[in-house]
């Protein structure tokens, strides 16, 4: 499991409890943990930013739908360390 799905793993872990006690905040996962609850999407992007640098991390609107994105569009991770 890389990352990220470990990641999107946690947060599905804990969704019910984040719904139910944190609706429409925003919440930043990194590793195994919970890091940061957040009431906008710039204060969870900026305190992770300054705790992880680069990431990866996970940023999630707790209850909001999945985002789909159009098949144009493809994700291919970076490293950096090969640059």
């Amino acid at each position: 499991m890389g990352i990220l799905e470990r990641e999107i793993a946690v947060f599905e872990g804990m969704r019910d409890l984040l719904e139910r006690d944190h609706l429409y905040k925003w919440v930043v996962i990194y590793g195994e943990e919970l890091c940061g609850i957040y009431d906008d999407f710039q204060d969870a992007a900026a305190d992770a930013t300054v705790r992880f640098g680069r990431g990866p991390y996970l940023i999630r609107q707790v209850g909001a739908p999945p985002a789909t994105l159009p098949a144009s569009l493809q994700f291919r991770p970076v490293n950096y360390a090969d640059n």
